[in-house]
C-alpha cells in the first residue's frame, strides 16, 4: 500500500470531521480508528506511524485543558488584546441594543433552514384585517394625490381629520391608552397600503409610529409621560415629531452639537430643576405641523447639580411646541413630495426635568434608547412603503403594457420590455417579502439592527430600480405629470428613501457588515467580552470555550466552502420541498463563504477592517441577498408552495445569487493582502464562478405573469390598493386588464381584415362599420372593440393644462418679499 495512504486517510478524515463540525475528541477517535485500519490492512507502517504522531502533536495539547490553556489560550488572549479594535461609546451602545435573530444562522456556515421554515406564519388579527378593510381603503379612497402634491403642497384638512379620528397615529400605542396596539405586521400592511396611493399620506402616518416620540414614550417614558401624552397622541390631539438630524450632525449622529446645561429655572410660576436647551435640527418630518416636539440633545452638568458627571451624555427630551424660545422654522420642500418637513431651532429653551423622556433617570442613555426604536422603525416605514409602491407599480405596468401596443404588438411582448417587467415583478416580489420578514422578526420579539439595515437598503433601492424600469416601460404616460399619472410622484420622490434613516451609502459601506460580522457572528462578541473581562479567569474560560469553538467554525466554513465549490453545492441534505431544496443548497455553500471570509478578514485586517469599506459593503451585499433569498423562501412555503409563483421566485433568486459571487468575486479580487485574496478564492471559486443572471426564458415568464390574469399576479397585488376610482389611475389601468385581453382576438380580426379585405375607410369608427357590413366582425364584436379602444385611450391619455394652472398661483402673485411656502392646514 502506497506511503501516502495514511496521510490521505487522515486528511479525508479531519474533512470529513471538519464538514460536519465534529468536535475534536470526536475526530481524534475517528482519526485514530483510521490508522489502526490501514496498519490492519498492510499500510506502510513507518507512514502510519508518522501519522499517528502528527495527529497526537496536532490534538493532545488542545484536548488536555491543563496544557491548552496556558499554552495556547492565554497567549492567544494577550495578542487578541492587543489587535481588538477599539469600538467607541456609538459602537458599543449599538451592537448591545441589537438582538440576533434568524439572520445569526446565517454567519455560521451551516443556518438551520428548518427552523426558519418553523417560524409561525405572519397573520393579521381579525381586528387588523378589519381596519385594512375599513378606515385604510375608506383612506385611500379619500386621497387625491395631484391635488395633494400640486395644488395643496399637503394632505387637505379632511384627511389630516380622518387620519386622526381613526387613531392612525396610534397604530404602535397600546389599547389601553388609547391606541389601536397593532402587530408590526400590521403597520407593515397600512402603511404598505397607503403608500400604493401616496407616498406623501404614507410618510405622514409613518413617521408617528416610527421614531415619533410616541414608540420611545411606550418604552422609556416614566408612567406620568404616559398617562398623558399617549392618549393625545393616539388620538391625534398631539401631532409629534422628532428632531434628531442638523446641519452638522447626519449620519454621525453621536456628534451632535445641540446641548443642554442642567440649570434651574422658571416652569409654570415655579422655580425648578430643569435643562436650558439650545438646538438647530433640519429635515424633520412632521415638524411644521407638530405640536409636541420630541429632541435629542448632549446634556451638561457643569454645576454638578444631578452628581459627579459633567457630561451626561445624549439625552431626550419632549418639548411642547409652545414653550418659550422654541422656533419652528419654513418648510423644507423635499422632491415635490410635500409631506410636512422642516427645521426646529430654539436657544436658552428652558424645560424641568420631568420633560426628559423617561424622567432624570433615563439621562445619558439617549443613544441606548434612539438605537433601539431605530431599529424597530427601521425595519417597517421605509421598507413597507417600497413594498407598496414596488407591488402596485408590477401589476399596474403589467397591464399597461400588455394594453398599449405598437407595430400592431403588446409594448410588453417586445424583449426589451420583458427585461424590465421581469426586473420589475421579480424585485416587487423580493421587496415584499424581505418588508414582511422584517416586520415578523420584531413581532417575535427582536430588535433587528442588522436586518432592518438589510430592509431599509435594499428595500429602497430596489424600488427605485422598479420606478427607473416603468417610467421606460410607460414613457410618456410617466413623464407628463398629472391627476392620470400614477408613476411620476413616485419617480421623483425616490431619492428621498434613499437619503432618509441613515443614507444607503453609509448603511451598506459600514452598518450591514460592520454589524452583522460582530453581533451576529456565534463566536467573536463572547470573545471580545471576555477580552474586556476585568476577572482575568472567567474571561479566560470563556474565551478558551468562544477561541475553539471559533477555530472549529473556521475550518469547518474553509472545508465546507471549498466542497461546494467543487460540487456546485448540489450534494447535501436540504429542507423545502423538491424544487426549493436545491436554493436551500446554494445558500448553504454562500452562507459558509461568507463566515469564511468574515473571520478571514477581521483575523487578518483587524481594526483596520473597519475603514475597509469596499470590502465592507461588498461583505455586506453578500450577507444581505442571503438574507434576502431565505426571505423569499419563507414566503414561498408560508403561501403553500405554489407552482404559479415559481418564475417569480426563480428569477429574485438567480439575480441574488448572481450578485452574491459578483460581490465575493470583487472582495477576493481586491483583498487588502492578495496572497490570502489567492488563498480565499481557490477554496471558494476552485472550479471558478459558476452562478448567471436570469435568462431570457425565465425573464420571459415573469413578464407573461405580469400581463395575464392568473393567481400569481393576484397574490403579488394583494395589499396594495387597486380600487378602480376616480383619484386612482394605476387601479383603473389594472382593471382593463381582463377586458383588453379578451378583446384581442377580435382586434387581431379586424387588422387582418385591414391587411388583406382591402377596407377603404381610414378613422377607426368607419373602419368598424365596415367590417360590420362585410361580416368580418359582428355586432357584439364591434361593441367590444369600441370598449377596447376607450379603454386604450384612457390608459395612454395623459393631462394638459393651461399655463395658470402649472404654478401656485397664491404663491406668484404674491410679491417677491412675502412669498413663503403656504402654512399646513
Amino acid at each position: 500500500m502506497s506511503i501516502v495512504v495514511p496521510f490521505l486517510v487522515l486528511l479525508l478524515a479531519g474533512a470529513f470531521a471538519a464538514y460536519h463540525r465534529l468536535r475534536l475528541v470526536v475526530f481524534t477517535a475517528i482519526g485514530a480508528a483510521a490508522l489502526v485500519a490501514c496498519w490492519l490492512l498492510g499500510a506502510h507502517a513507518t507512514a502510519t506511524a508518522i501519522a499517528a504522531i502528527l495527529l497526537a502533536i496536532a490534538t493532545l495539547p488542545v484536548l488536555l485543558p491543563f496544557l491548552r490553556k496556558p499554552l495556547i489560550t492565554a497567549p492567544m488572549l494577550k495578542v487578541f488584546r492587543k489587535v481588538l479594535p477599539p469600538l467607541s461609546k456609538t459602537e458599543r451602545i449599538a451592537l448591545e441594543t441589537g438582538s440576533v435573530g434568524f439572520e445569526g444562522e446565517l454567519f455560521t456556515g451551516d443556518p438551520d433552514w428548518q427552523k426558519l421554515l418553523d417560524y409561525p406564519k405572519p397573520q393579521l388579527t381579525a381586528e387588523e384585517q378589519a381596519f385594512l378593510d375599513g378606515p385604510v381603503e375608506e383612506l385611500c379612497r379619500m386621497v387625491n394625490d395631484w391635488e395633494i402634491t400640486h395644488v395643496h403642497a399637503d394632505l387637505p384638512p379632511e384627511l389630516w381629520d380622518f387620519i386622526k379620528k381613526n387613531r392612525f397615529f396610534g397604530m404602535i400605542i397600546p389599547k389601553q391608552y388609547g391606541g389601536l396596539g397593532f402587530s408590526a405586521l400590521a403597520h407593515h400592511k397600512v402603511i404598505q397600503k397607503i403608500a400604493s396611493i401616496s407616498s406623501v399620506v404614507s410618510s405622514t402616518v409613518g413617521v408617528p409610529n416610527s421614531l415619533g416620540p410616541g414608540e420611545l414614550l411606550v418604552h422609556y417614558g416614566t408612567q406620568e409621560q404616559k398617562d398623558y401624552y399617549l392618549p393625545r397622541l393616539a388620538q391625534g390631539l398631539e401631532v409629534p415629531c422628532f428632531g434628531l438630524t442638523g446641519p452638522f450632525a447626519g449620519s454621525d449622529a453621536t456628534s451632535i452639537p445641540d446641548y443642554g446645561i442642567v440649570c434651574k429655572g422658571e416652569w409654570n410660576g415655579a422655580n425648578v430643576l430643569g435643562i436650558r436647551l439650545t438646538f438647530d435640527k433640519r429635515y424633520i418630518t412632521l415638524a411644521p405641523v407638530s405640536t409636541i416636539i420630541g429632541l435629542a440633545f448632549r446634556m451638561y452638568d457643569p454645576d454638578g447639580l444631578l452628581g459627579d458627571t459633567r457630561d451626561i451624555g445624549i439625552t431626550l427630551a419632549l418639548l411642547p411646541r409652545d414653550t418659550e424660545g422654541v422656533e419652528v422654522g419654513r418648510r423644507h420642500f423635499p422632491l415635490n413630495s410635500p409631506f410636512q418637513n422642516g427645521p426646529v431651532r430654539g436657544k436658552d429653551v428652558f424645560i424641568p426635568l420631568s420633560q426628559l423622556i423617561g424622567g432624570a433617570e433615563k439621562a445619558g442613555l439617549g443613544w441606548n434608547m434612539l438605537n433601539e426604536c431605530l431599529a424597530v422603525g427601521r425595519s417597517i416605514t421605509l421598507p413597507s412603503t417600497a413594498s407598496g409602491g414596488a407591488k402596485a407599480g408590477a401589476v399596474v405596468v403589467g397591464a399597461y403594457a400588455r394594453i398599449r401596443k405598437q407595430f400592431g404588438l403588446s409594448i410588453g411582448r417586445f424583449e426589451g420590455v420583458e427585461e424590465a417587467l421581469a426586473r420589475i415583478g421579480a424585485k416587487a416580489y423580493a421587496i415584499s417579502a424581505l418588508s414582511q420578514a422584517t416586520a415578523a422578526a420584531v413581532d417575535r420579539g427582536d430588535v433587528p439592527s442588522v436586518p432592518s439595515a438589510i430592509a431599509k437598503y435594499h428595500c429602497t433601492s430596489m424600488s427605485r430600480e422598479v420606478v427607473s424600469d416603468a417610467m421606460d416601460i410607460i414613457g410618456g404616460k410617466g413623464i407628463i405629470l398629472g391627476p392620470r399619472n400614477f408613476a411620476g410622484r413616485n419617480w421623483q420622490a425616490a431619492p428621498i428613501a434613499i437619503t432618509v434613516e441613515g443614507a444607503n451609502i453609509m448603511t451598506r459601506s459600514l452598518l450591514i457588515f460592520g454589524q452583522g460580522a460582530i453581533l451576529c457572528h456565534p463566536w467573536v462578541m463572547k470573545e471580545m467580552q471576555a477580552a474586556q473581562d476585568p476577572d482575568h479567569a472567567a474571561g479566560l474560560e470563556v474565551f478558551d470555550e468562544s477561541l475553539f469553538g471559533h477555530i472549529r467554525y473556521g475550518i469547518s466554513n474553509a472545508v465546507r466552502s471549498f466542497w461546494f465549490g467543487i460540487t456546485g453545492a448540489k450534494i447535501g441534505a436540504a429542507p423545502g420541498d423538491a424544487y426549493t431544496r436545491r436554493y436551500f443548497r446554494k445558500l448553504d455553500r454562500y452562507s459558509a463563504n461568507l463566515a469564511l471570509m468574515a473571520d478571514v478578514s477581521m483575523m487578518t485586517l483587524g481594526g483596520k477592517l473597519k475603514f475597509k469599506e469596499s470590502l465592507s459593503g461588498r461583505l455586506g451585499d453578500v450577507l444581505s441577498h442571503i438574507y434576502m433569498t431565505s426571505a423569499m423562501l419563507k414566503r414561498y412555503h408560508d403561501e403553500g408552495a405554489p407552482q404559479a409563483d415559481q418564475p417569480l421566485l426563480a428569477w429574485a433568486f438567480h439575480d441574488s445569487v448572481h450578485r452574491i459571487e459578483n460581490a465575493l468575486s470583487a472582495a477576493l479580487r481586491n483583498f487588502p493582502i492578495r496572497p490570502i485574496g489567492w488563498l480565499m478564492w481557490a477554496l471558494i471559486f476552485p472550479l471558478g464562478r459558476r452562478a448567471e443572471a436570469p435568462g431570457d426564458r425565465l425573464g420571459h415568464r415573469v413578464a407573461s405573469l405580469l400581463m395575464t390574469q392568473n393567481e400569481a399576479r393576484d397574490r403579488l397585488a394583494h395589499g396594495v390598493f387597486l380600487t378602480p376610482c376616480e383619484n386612482n389611475p394605476g387601479g383603473r389601468i389594472a382593471s382593463y386588464l381582463a377586458k383588453a385581453i379578451a378583446a384581442e382576438p377580435v382586434e387581431r380580426k379586424l387588422l387582418k381584415a385591414l391587411k388583406t379585405k382591402g377596407i377603404e375607410a381610414l378613422d377607426y369608427a368607419s373602419q368598424l362599420d365596415e367590417g360590420v357590413r362585410e361580416g368580418w366582425i359582428t355586432a357584439e364584436e364591434r361593441k367590444q372593440l369600441e370598449e377596447l379602444r376607450a379603454i386604450t385611450l384612457e390608459t395612454i391619455t395623459v393631462d394638459d393644462f393651461d399655463t395658470h394652472e402649472l404654478r401656485a398661483a397664491s404663491y406668484y402673485d404674491l410679491p417677491q418679499h412675502k412669498r413663503q411656502p403656504r402654512e399646513a392646514a
